[in-house]
């Protein structure tokens, strides 16, 4: 079992004890979103693909939370905010935009790639580094703008 599912289980059970229910509401989503996964594919989710979970819920969020403010709904902002920040805990630790440059600079000049028609190829080599650790489609629009300029 993944070491962050494991902490993911161990912390429904604490959360339960101390009566956090917010917390608790947040961390079952995640637990049922892992469960659904593995069954669906007949699997155990390892670590990494247990992150791509976590990442997924946490874009989801942000989605929701450009629509409620499109609504003007801030009390539907604030419980996706909070779950987002609960969310994170269970994330490694997310990339600085430097960091994020270098590595998009470093994989191009790898990779060779020039134009759009690269872009492709260095997302696939990128992805994997950047899992949860950034946002991708910011990623994305930083490596198109790198792409156009060469």
């Amino acid at each position: 079992m993944s070491t962050t599912k494991q902490r993911l289980q161990d912390d429904v059970k604490s959360a339960m004890k101390s009566g956090d229910k917010a917390r608790l509401g947040t961390l079952r989503l995640v637990m049922a979103a892992i469960k659904q996964r593995e069954v669906d594919e007949r699997i155990e989710l390892d670590e990494e693909q247990v992150i791509l979970v976590l990442d997924k819920m946490v874009k989801q969020r942000r989605e929701s939370i450009a629509q409620y403010e499109a609504a003007q709904r801030s009390d539907l902002v604030a419980v996706e905010e909070s779950e987002i920040v609960v969310l994170r805990d269970y994330l490694p630790v997310p990339m600085e935009d430097q960091e994020i440059d270098a590595l998009l600079r470093a994989t191009i000049d790898a990779t060779g790639a020039s134009g759009m028609a690269g872009m492709g190829k260095v997302m696939n080599v990128i992805r994997p580094q950047l899992t949860g650790r950034a946002d991708m489609s910011q990623v994305s629009a930083k490596l198109k703008t790198l792409l156009q300029g060469s």
